[in-house]
């Protein structure tokens, strides 16, 4: 089931189809291809958002 999916590649900045490198150099897994390119993106919009919370919850 694994090999069916895509991980973004940390280190290369590639789409991996199935797991080919380390897990400490990947994220995923996602269900397409175009998933995989947006992971930096989503990280960092849910990091932006986690970041408010924190301030919000500090205020």
């Amino acid at each position: 089931m694994s090999e069916e999916k895509y991980w973004y590649n940390l280190v290369t900045g590639e789409i991996e189809h199935g797991r080919q490198s380390s897990w400490e150099n990947r994220m995923g897994p996602y269900d397409s291809r175009e998933e995989a390119q947006a992971a930096l993106t989503r990280a960092q919009r849910r990091n932006d958002s986690w970041d408010a919370e924190d301030h919000e919850w500090k205020s």
